[in-house]
């Protein structure tokens, strides 16, 4: 929570506790939270042994779990489709685990994700050029080429938010960009907003292989909301591609959507698999985090207000949208995907709620 937020807040009665130098990396001071309202508290595991309710960012640590008890609030991403053991943990401990990343909107839209999406799409481009560089292990190809020389072939496979701030970063760039997706309709707004700048291609097994045997740089930007993502390339696909092409897979945090993509680190962020770069850092945004503070706040605080000012249960049950984040509620698994895809039982989220 930025200052701001904190404000909101205790304007509207709550009390805010904030670990101490907790936003000092982003320039928000201990001072700037104490002249918001906010209490500063030493310790993490001092404000998880008193708060009703957790507000924060990245999925909590396997040491964090240990210390959220039954009943607790934790609002946050959680991304539990690829992590079993987080997801036993959330179980075993008893929270109400409530997800940014599965709360939706009336127009369909994933409101908390969105955020995110467009700072990690806008992030890969920058970051796959980097990749592309002889001295990280690509190809040598500058994304825009110079008069003479052509510009680089990027793939970007998803047409949402992330494959759309990816696509103009890339066209700002000067690449030749080309978006595949599943959704005509999706295809249709893309063409409509971009004209002949932008190529959109149908997305199936032969287009997906035919593109990326051409691209230098190819960025993952599929998302089934809590679900694992779709391995749309697998790793006979690789042989296909270019020597030194980079692949950036931005799914990473569901899972991944290329078949060799395991998670990787802003301190060590690629690999190489068949002379392929790959770059699967989870959490990329966290790379930016003053730009990604201010941008999640803005999205999260009505909703965050919402749950303190009416506590949670009286809030999701008004909420069908915000009910969707419903995820963990005291040992049981409130989200279908995640239920499917880790093989557990599922309760509907309004059960528990109405119960």
């Amino acid at each position: 929570m930025t200052p701001a937020a904190v404000r909101e807040a205790v304007g509207n009665g709550h009390e805010v506790l904030v670990e101490k130098d907790g936003g000092i990396r982003i320039g928000l001071s201990d001072e700037d939270y104490r002249q918001a309202g906010a209490k500063i508290i030493d310790t993490a595991e001092e404000i998880y042994a008193s708060a009703e309710m957790i507000v924060k960012v990245k999925e909590p640590q396997p040491h964090e779990c240990e210390l959220l008890r039954e009943g607790q609030v934790l609002f946050a991403y959680l991304h539990l489709a690829p992590d079993p053991d987080l997801t036993q943990a959330l179980l075993a401990s008893g929270c109400v685990g409530i997800a940014y990343e599965t709360v939706t909107s009336p127009r369909g839209g994933l409101p908390l994700l969105a955020p995110m999406s467009e700072v990690a799409g806008r992030m890969s481009v920058q970051a796959g050029a980097h990749c592309l560089e002889l001295r990280q292990g690509g190809a040598g190809v500058l994304l825009g080429g110079v008069p003479g020389v052509p510009a680089a072939e990027v793939v970007v496979l998803g047409g949402g938010v992330v494959g759309v701030n990816a696509a103009r970063m890339a066209m700002g760039l000067g690449a030749n960009v080309t978006v595949l997706d599943k959704s005509q309709t999706r295809l249709a707004e893309l063409d409509a907003l971009y004209g002949p700048h932008l190529k959109t291609i149908y997305s199936n097994d032969e287009t997906v292989e035919e593109y990326i045997s051409k691209a230098d740089l190819v960025i993952g930007a599929v998302l089934i909301p809590g679900a694992m993502a779709p391995k749309l390339v697998k790793r006979s696909d690789l042989a296909k591609m270019k020597d030194g092409a980079v692949v950036v897979d931005v799914a990473i945090d569901q899972g991944g959507c290329f078949e060799t993509s395991r998670p990787t680190t802003h301190r060590e962020p690629t690999y190489v698999v068949d002379g392929v770069v790959h770059y699967c850092v989870a959490n990329m945004p966290g790379a930016v985090a003053r730009t990604s503070t201010f941008a999640l706040n803005n999205a999260t605080m009505p909703f965050t207000m919402a749950l303190a000012n009416k506590g949670y249960r009286a809030a999701l049950a008004e909420d069908p949208y915000l009910l969707e984040g419903l995820n963990i509620y005291t040992g049981r698994v409130t989200n279908k995907a995640v239920a499917d895809d880790l093989k557990l039982p599922y309760t509907p989220a309004a059960e528990v709620i109405r119960g």
